[in-house]
């Protein structure tokens, strides 16, 4: 009972070290947080916090794992409603736009790009493609989208395109991406070029 209690107080007070970096983050930047305001936010001494984490960027890292972990889990919800093939697709790539576009807001370039190096993103990145090339395959098979580019293939152009929402700043422009240039790059062609 006492180890029990012990384990479930060192979670709740890396869960709550976890989501006040998090916070922090979100609201002055990444490369902003420092142990002090995380210790401080969270009401614990700067040497428990070490007991922790040894850095703020391991704390970011389990935060962004558990952000990203997330997304993932509300994408996969969107790619599993009772829609049509190509309504799931499109509202799958309508959200994951939005999470690009919120993404940049976080700020620090160099600290995001060592956050997305981890194994655990890795793996969820991986998921994120398989499952963004599912839906590409089923709206495929209805004939919605074309079948003429492996459904892998075309996940990674859209993953990829669908990134550049993150340099956006207006839900326009983000419908406009969405709407007119990756959904017509998965678009049934008119005439399908000669050759291969």
């Amino acid at each position: 009972m006492w180890t029990e209690t012990i384990e479930t107080h060192r979670r709740e007070v890396r869960d709550a070290i976890v989501e006040t970096a998090g916070r922090l983050a979100i609201s002055h930047g990444l490369l902003s947080v420092t142990m002090s305001q995380i210790a401080e936010e969270t009401g614990i001494g700067r040497a428990t916090l070490y007991k922790y984490f040894p850095d703020v960027e391991s704390i970011l890292a389990v935060w962004h794992e558990r952000h990203v972990a997330s997304h993932l889990a509300q994408l996969a919800r969107i790619g599993d409603a009772s829609q049509s093939p190509d309504m799931r697709l499109r509202s799958v790539l309508v959200r994951y736009a939005q999470i690009c576009q919120a993404r940049r807001r976080h700020g620090g370039d160099e600290l995001a790009a060592a956050l997305h190096r981890t194994e655990t993103v890795a793996h969820l990145s991986h998921q994120l493609l398989d499952l963004i090339a599912r839906l590409i395959a089923d709206a495929a098979a209805s004939g919605s989208v074309r079948d003429d580019v492996p459904p892998s293939e075309l996940a990674l152009f859209t993953l990829h395109a669908l990134d550049a929402a993150g340099d956006l700043t207006s839900q326009a422009a983000q419908t406009r991406l969405v709407d007119h240039l990756v959904w017509s790059a998965l678009a049934v062609p008119s005439e399908r070029p000669s050759g291969g």
